[in-house]
């Protein structure tokens, strides 16, 4: 029997508990450790900021949705992890064997690397759940006496759809209670060109995302570098192509939501360069595995690849839910392939999808694959995906608590956009 062991719960690490168990059956032990007893819907945090989502309506609790699929659960923080001897230290002393592991551990936010950045400091974020309900609760006392708004992405960061998702949902809340005529917004970022997305662009992204803001009245500054957030005032310098600063601005704002740079979590980073690159990273092959130890895999957010291009200011590039969806089925069935005593054969599919919420429309895009050139670089708005986005939610709920390990991004996202398959 393997013990196959899965470190994260978030839209990697539970499919891919329920993907193993289905596919090795009852002969297999699966197990999945994480910090949290529930699961969060991490796609609707920016809901959750401005009040329209509660934690109640975006979380499953795990312990029973995985103990009715036969699957074990430790409800803790992994604090070391030790490759030769397959073993895992937990916080609490306690040692988990493993013949498999997989780590899904999703990213540890770098706020330190911006002086003043984030919810202990001066500005707001909306990458974990608990910070979107203390960006709420920031919402709630600026909406009483509104004022500037700042919001975007600072130098390194990898995520950019969030940051344009919620400004645009800040923008249509702000209509709804009549005060937008009360709070200029400025958008911050570290790419390139407003629409780069860490992709080097999809489609049309540069001139339908600078015309959604334009006709929103969002200011933006690009190819910036968040040099020092203070209450209620940011350093922003400003560069040329040529990495040259052409002007530094000091932005004043009453409320601002500012997304970090990620990096490793601290007991996945602390193994080394033989595990992980210079951020922390785990490094992988062609089939999730890592070289060195190639009975450890990794899926998400944590694992190491390139940008897509060299920017002025640094940027990363993003793992949607499909990508995501797509390393986890791979990762299982190479599993089972090792312990049947084949070589693995299934890679994941680098193709960008996503479905982003612009508060009443949104955006869908598709880059086939995600590096340029592409085959397929796709970019539509309407109202369509916005509702899309908020049924997909529903439905991506829905199948975590059931335990099912249908390819969900595959049957939900591909048919809102009129696709059959991605080739």
């Amino acid at each position: 029997m393997a013990h196959i062991v899965i470190v994260g719960a978030g839209v990697g690490g539970l499919p891919a508990a329920y993907d193993a168990k289905a596919l090795l059956g009852r002969e297999h032990q699966v197990t999945l450790i994480n910090a949290n007893p529930h699961f969060v819907f991490v796609p609707s945090n920016p809901w959750v900021a401005v009040g329209w989502r509660t934690q109640k309506e975006i979380t499953v609790e795990l312990k029973p949705c995985l103990e009715r699929k036969g699957i074990a659960f430790i409800c803790e923080m992994v604090t070391e992890i030790a490759p030769d001897d397959n073993r895992l230290t937990l916080q609490s002393g306690q040692q988990v064997d493993y013949d498999y592991l997989i780590i899904a551990t999703g990213p540890q936010l770098a706020f330190d690397e911006v002086e003043g950045l984030g919810p202990k400091h001066h500005t707001q974020s909306v990458c974990t759940l608990p910070h979107a309900e203390q960006a709420y609760e920031g919402w709630k006392t600026f909406i009483e006496d509104p004022g500037p708004v700042v919001v975007g992405a600072v130098q390194g960061a990898s995520c950019f759809g969030p940051a344009y998702e919620f400004a645009m949902i800040m923008e249509t809340d702000l209509r709804r209670r009549k005060i937008r005529d009360q709070v200029p917004m400025t958008f911050v970022t570290s790419e390139p060109y407003i629409g780069h997305l860490g992709l080097g662009g999809v489609g049309d992204s540069k001139g339908m995302l600078e015309s959604e803001l334009r006709q929103h009245h969002i200011k933006w500054i690009c190819n910036a570098k968040v040099t020092k957030v203070e209450a209620g005032q940011m350093q922003v310098a400003e560069h040329n192509e040529a990495g040259e600063v052409i002007k530094q601005h000091e932005l004043p704002f009453k409320y601002s939501m500012m997304l970090p740079a990620f990096k490793g979590v601290d007991a996945v980073a602390m193994v080394g360069e033989d595990l992980v690159n210079p951020r922390g990273f785990v490094k992988v092959d062609d089939y999730q595995r890592n070289p060195k130890w190639q009975n450890i895999y990794a899926v998400g957010v944590n694992i190491a690849i390139p940008p897509v291009e060299a920017t002025t200011v640094p940027t990363g590039t993003p793992k949607t839910g499909y990508m995501i969806e797509s390393m986890v089925t791979a990762t299982v069935h190479n599993i089972k392939n090792v312990i049947d005593g084949q070589a693995p054969d299934q890679k994941g599919t680098w193709n960008a999808i996503c479905l982003a919420d612009m508060g009443d429309t949104g955006v869908a895009f598709v880059a086939m694959p995600q590096i340029p050139p592409r085959n397929t670089s796709w970019m539509k708005k309407g109202k369509w995906v916005h509702y899309a986005k908020i049924g997909f939610e529903k439905y991506f709920l829905k199948k975590m608590k059931k335990g099912d390990n249908d390819p969900v991004f595959e049957k939900y996202v591909l048919k809102a956009m009129g696709i059959e398959k991605l080739k």
